[in-house]
């Protein structure tokens, strides 16, 4: 009988499958728009010129393990108008940012019950204006960047120079505790946030996948996938290289498809308006 009861006791524990690990909750804000101006600006191949108003997207994430926040927006600097003594004058007019001071990361952390102070991890998917805007706000976090976007920060290339890196947004960040990567790579250990390497628009552009209770798997594109004329095959005006863009887009889609995830776009002004400003859980 003592030997039934081992038996039936290890046969338990084997049928025992875990409970897969999800992250908390997930909160889709913005620093802010672009806009209005004709999308041929950002995409010049897209059939036909129309007026778009783009949303500047940050992602703050409550996990188990730390609070995250995923891309900073545009520097505090810029708002209330005040965008050309930061910017060059031409992505001031070009892009028309609305931000105001409560848009910054900093105001929506405290709208939501938290501190910059708090935040375990920032995730920086890549080191232009709109993205890396104000990571000088979190010098107690980690910083997540693969570590050829924190080179092209310091150092671009001649082919990366331009307004749209911002050295006053980093400049005095240089001693942050910089979790350099190469790659893709499991945040927590457990799979519930692994930032994916998806270079194209900038040599380290990288995205994100959360995996969450109700809500299942989403991908965080970043400027992997601006907004949806990108998945219908117009690819974005600014890339370094559209071989390694187009990979990327394609790597993103087969994760969508093969994981039933959703790909939530930075840029995408239909799909900000209808799922914008809320928590995914």
């Amino acid at each position: 009988m003592r030997k039934l009861g081992i038996v039936a006791a290890l046969l338990a524990l084997l049928c025992t499958v875990p409970a897969p690990v999800s992250a908390q909750k997930l909160y889709w804000t913005t620093s802010g728009m672009f806009g209005p101006f004709d999308i041929k600006a950002l995409i010049p191949t897209y059939p036909d010129s129309k007026q778009v108003t783009i949303p500047i997207s940050m992602w703050v994430l409550d996990h188990p393990k730390g609070l995250v926040v995923i891309d900073t927006g545009n520097n505090v600097a810029i708002s209330d108008g005040k965008c050309k003594p930061y910017w060059v004058a031409g992505f001031c007019d070009m892009l028309q940012p609305s931000q105001k001071r409560a848009d910054v990361i900093d105001m929506q952390l405290q709208k939501l019950g938290y501190s910059t102070d708090k935040v375990k991890v920032v995730i920086t998917s890549h080191a232009h204006l709109d993205h890396i805007g104000n990571i000088k706000m979190f010098p107690k976090a980690i910083h997540a960047i693969q570590k050829k976007e924190l080179y092209q920060a310091w150092w671009p290339e001649k082919f990366q120079r331009g307004g749209a890196f911002v050295m006053g947004d980093f400049a005095d960040a240089r001693d942050f505790n910089y979790l350099e990567l190469d790659g893709d790579y499991d945040l927590f250990g457990d799979g519930t946030v692994v930032v994916l390497s998806t270079p194209g628009h900038t040599l380290g552009n990288q995205s994100v996948k959360v995996k969450l209770p109700e809500t299942g798997t989403v991908i965080i594109s970043q400027d992997a996938i601006w907004m949806q004329a990108n998945l219908d095959g117009y690819p974005a005006g600014l890339n370094y290289s559209i071989l390694d863009y187009t990979n990327s887009v394609n790597r993103l889609k087969m994760m969508r498809d093969l994981e039933n995830a959703k790909i939530l776009m930075p840029h995408d002004q239909d799909q900000f308006a209808t799922m914008g400003n809320k928590w995914y859980k």
